[in-house]
């Protein structure tokens, strides 16, 4: 019996997730396997040694994709259960498709490719760009629009990261170029071909609700916590990742005080935003990301922190609206304003970094 037209769209979803699933099921099993366990004593406690440095970061870094991005996520009153989803399911379809990727371009050796921590580390990084970028379209795109942004979107990184890091050479160990500054303009730049042809009203159901942005708030608390660990996880162990660790928390304490007091003198009322601080207080961990290792002092990570932080409430107040009337820009989530406009203060921060560091600066 034929399927009713109506039931086609439903049917694609599983269909695509399916033929993914089983395509890269048969790429593993013919070309994907683990390194063989190293007899040597000193090479088992070495990958013994960074196993036990790099998975608690790891852990933490999970924690803050799965838990606080998708909480994140649900100030939309009714789409708080999809924005989890279909996070959770971006999350897992992008950091499968970008270890298929990254295996073939850069450790596909002998027709083999050498699984580890690491590799699947540096894959989830990329499923990043995709979950920033998916919130310019949160709730007015469909999962298979979503998939097919992140199909077209990781390889496109891939190709953005290798011109940046190793062509370029820019030092960016947190990501503030090569993913918050991509990602942002990638998802902005979905918007403007979907939504191009007319600004699109707001919607009753895209307005939060006290209950809404509590859930909201959770994950923005969540962020905050573990969001060293996203910054120092590829730094050099020893001081360069004690320095990404105390520059991350100095800015983040900086950006949260910070989006108080411009939230509060820029409300009418003198009330503080619920939708700035769940994005100001992040800002300085974004903008941090490029400079948190370098030997820059203390007072300069406070200070970078404050200035994203009023970069993002800035850009929440006036921007977005402008942005919208002038160019019908949609950006559901404001990642222009926490992703966008930080990591373009972060980058130019690192400029000013280099240029004034004394030459006995390692």
């Amino acid at each position: 019996m034929a399927v009713p037209p109506s039931t086609y769209p439903s049917r694609l979803l599983p269909l695509f997730l399916g033929l993914f699933q089983g395509a890269l099921l048969l790429f593993f099993a013919l070309f994907v396997t683990y390194d063989e366990p190293s007899a040597q004593a000193e090479d088992t406690n070495l990958v013994a040694n960074q196993v036990y440095s790099t998975f608690p970061f790891f852990q933490d870094i999970q924690v803050m994709l799965v838990v606080g991005l998708g909480l994140l996520l649900t100030f939309l009153p009714r789409y708080g259960f999809s924005s989890l989803t279909h996070n959770f399911l971006l999350l897992n379809f992008s950091t499968q498709w970008a270890l298929v990727l990254q295996g073939l371009l850069h450790h596909f050796h002998h027709g083999q490719i050498r699984l580890d921590l690491h590799k699947l580390l540096i894959s989830e990084f990329a499923a990043v760009t995709v979950l920033i970028s998916a919130g310019a379209i949160l709730g007015r795109a469909s999962p298979c629009q979503l998939l097919v942004m992140a199909t077209c979107e990781i390889p496109a990184y891939l190709a953005s990261e290798w011109v940046i890091v190793t062509w370029l050479g820019v030092l960016d160990v947190g990501g503030t170029i090569t993913i918050h500054i991509f990602s942002c303009y990638f998802g902005l730049g979905v918007s403007k071909a979907l939504f191009r042809a007319v600004q699109q009203p707001l919607h009753p159901k895209e307005t939060p609700t006290p209950s809404s942005d509590l859930m909201s708030l959770v994950g923005t608390l969540i962020l905050w916590v573990f969001w060293p660990s996203f910054v120092a996880v590829l730094c050099q162990p020893g001081d360069a990742q004690h320095r990404a660790i105390l520059n991350t928390l100095l800015a983040m304490s900086a950006s949260a005080i910070t989006t108080v007091v411009a939230s509060s003198l820029l409300e009418s009322d003198g009330k503080l935003s619920p939708g700035h601080l769940q994005n100001g207080s992040l800002a300085g961990g974004v903008a941090i990301g490029v400079v948190a290792d370098m030997a820059v002092p203390p007072a300069a990570a406070l200070a970078l922190g404050s200035l994203s932080a009023v970069v993002c409430v800035l850009g929440f107040r006036f921007l977005t609206p402008l942005l919208g009337r002038k160019l019908t820009l949609h950006d559901q989530c404001g990642i222009h304003n926490l992703h966008g406009l930080p990591g373009i203060l972060g980058a130019a921060a690192s400029v000013v970094a280099v240029v004034v560091a004394s030459k006995d600066t390692s």
